[in-house]
């Protein structure tokens, strides 16, 4: 029998193979791994998506928890306050001993109705004297406010205009764009850092403070910065080393920091008797990678980055 011309090729083939043979041996090498890099990337980008979908997925539960703990919290203390009203109401309408007067009382008291008189207002008023101060002595059942920094409105706001101020040489006026009507008014003690670099530069800002005049002028927000001892032996250098928080470079005025691990709402506008932000600026920290925390947290604008202090690590925030 005559061999066939064309012997059948026992290499594995696959659509566009026979385009591939064509090909120069090292662009065929070259095309196949930019496939398989494609084919990693996919992979890469399947799995983060699968995370980020794990982590909404705990940020709901956590909230639900939250909100669970709180119901439980606020059902508990209303049993309380029922349970010690029918205890005070029993107390009321229980018959007390001190009160009774025995039929002789008369003859105990020499036969003097007014001596009789006179000592049943006595106990009468030993009584409810006795009432008042259980009354006044019952501790108010109430829900103490979380002290976290959830409570603080923390934005982002970019500087759109800087100007000293007239009535002190170490303050600066600045006007903030934070993605509202208006820019906000807000006096700073960073007359250290130059006009030039402050203009248009993206800043993290406290935005619920209470409003308070500067000298003169109206402050309605606080720029956070990290601080740190200056440690140098020049005698011309200030005491403290101060850098602004960095935002992710794609922030953009008005968007929120937050907590993963504080997802509570922030308060409309501190009150300063509670002494909220002193109570919260212990715990405000730079890491060893210079990311802003609150008992390790990170300061996050969500789904863009994490808010940092260029070159002062394991330093204070305020």
């Amino acid at each position: 029998m005559a061999e066939s011309p064309n012997p059948p090729n026992h290499r594995h083939s696959f659509p566009g193979m026979s385009a591939l043979e064509k090909l120069d041996p090292k662009e065929s090498e070259m095309i196949l791994e930019y496939f398989k890099t494609q084919v990693l990337l996919l992979q890469e980008k399947a799995l983060l998506q699968a995370s980020v979908r794990e982590e909404k997925k705990l940020l709901v539960e956590n909230a639900k928890l939250k909100k669970d703990i709180c119901d439980l919290k606020t059902l508990l203390i209303e049993k309380q306050i029922k349970k010690k009203a029918k205890a005070a109401a029993a107390n009321r309408t229980a018959p007390d001993s001190t009160a009774t007067v025995s039929t002789d009382t008369p003859t105990a008291l020499g036969n003097n109705p007014k001596s009789v008189e006179k000592d049943g207002r006595r106990r009468r008023g030993g009584e409810k004297k006795g009432r008042r101060e259980r009354h006044h002595s019952e501790p108010a059942l109430e829900v103490e406010p979380r002290v976290d920094v959830s409570r603080l409105d923390l934005r982002i706001g970019r500087i759109v205009a800087v100007r000293y101020h007239p009535l002190a040489g170490a303050l600066y006026i600045q006007e903030v764009d934070l993605g509202e009507s208006a820019p906000r008014t807000v006096v700073s003690t960073l007359r250290h850092i130059p006009k030039e670099e402050l203009q248009g530069r993206l800043v993290v800002l406290l935005c619920n403070i209470r409003p308070c005049r500067v000298k003169g002028v109206v402050s309605t927000a606080m720029v956070l910065c990290g601080s740190a001892p200056n440690d140098t032996e020049d005698d011309n250098d200030d005491a403290t080393l101060v850098e602004l928080l960095e935002p992710p470079t794609n922030a953009v005025p008005g968007d929120r920091v937050t907590f993963y691990e504080y997802p509570g709402e922030p308060d409309r506008e501190l009150s300063p008797r509670e002494r909220l932000w002193e109570l919260i600026l212990p715990d405000l920290q730079t890491d060893s990678r210079g990311v802003a925390t609150y008992k390790g947290a990170g300061f996050e604008v969500r789904g863009k980055g994490l808010c940092r202090v260029p070159t002062l690590i394991n330093s204070s925030i305020k």
